[in-house]
């Protein structure tokens, strides 16, 4: 099997996997939540505009994270898949010139969709309701694990298949430089919820500067570190250290 036949097979199981999780979260989905689902839409659909090069790896991120977890802990597994769907579609969109891809569009949004259904599925689990997770930290730490397996290791095994690297490797580097982000979005998402149930959705979600802030940060520290991977950057400083 020749490396373009991996890779579309890989993205045909990927959008399968979203296709009958998508599914079985619409079949669970009653309770619609119409103001807040729109909101929380808008603002990931903004947020995922604002992307930051990884240095090193043929890949970006999104500073949305923290209103997908939003979504994920609070609305029902459709509209938590739409919400996901939609700002992905907006991420991926290419920008005035750029080439459209469609199966770069195709494995983002279904590789989203999954790995936001699994987590909102998870998250709502009765078993976890009778453990009483669903409520606590616990339950936001393990929604935000999910999301992180469920984007992280898709990632790193589609590019392990394109590039003909390794895919552990690959996930290492991906998490090492990802993980201290799903821990300040998860950080994020619990200070949205504790003044959701005090103050109101509408102002929980005054949280938008403070995710411009994150991008702001995030663009300089990666991009120092960018400049530290370039060639004639690792040259010279060979040269200084002779």
């Amino acid at each position: 099997m020749n490396n373009t036949r991996r890779i579309q097979t890989f993205i045909g199981a990927m959008m399968l996997a979203s296709v009958i999780t998508a599914g079985y979260a619409g079949f669970v989905s009653h309770a619609l939540h119409t103001y807040f689902a729109l909101a929380v839409l808008v603002l990931a659909a903004v947020t995922s505009r604002m992307k930051v090069k990884l240095p090193g790896i043929n890949g970006n991120m999104s500073v949305n994270l923290p209103f997908l977890l939003t979504a994920v802990v609070n609305l029902s597994a459709a509209e938590a898949v739409v919400v996901t769907c939609v700002s992905t579609v907006v991420q991926c969109w290419p920008r005035k010139n750029a080439k459209f891809n469609p199966q770069q569009m195709a494995f983002n949004v279904s590789m989203m969709a999954f790995a936001s259904c699994l987590a909102n599925l998870m998250f709502h689990a009765d078993r976890l309701r009778g453990m009483q997770w669903s409520s606590s930290t616990w339950g936001l730490t393990l929604a935000t694990a999910t999301l992180f397996l469920g984007q992280t290791a898709p990632v790193a095994a589609i590019v392990a298949v394109s590039e003909g690297k390794a895919a552990g490797q690959i996930w290492w580097s991906l998490a090492h430089l990802s993980f201290p982000y799903y821990v300040v979005s998860a950080g994020v998402t619990t200070m949205v919820q504790a003044v959701s149930s005090h103050l109101g959705w509408g102002l929980a979600l005054a949280v938008f500067p403070i995710m411009y802030g994150i991008h702001r940060s995030y663009q300089l520290y990666f991009g120092r570190m960018a400049e530290t991977l370039r060639p004639e950057t690792l040259v010279k400083a060979a040269g200084a250290g002779a």
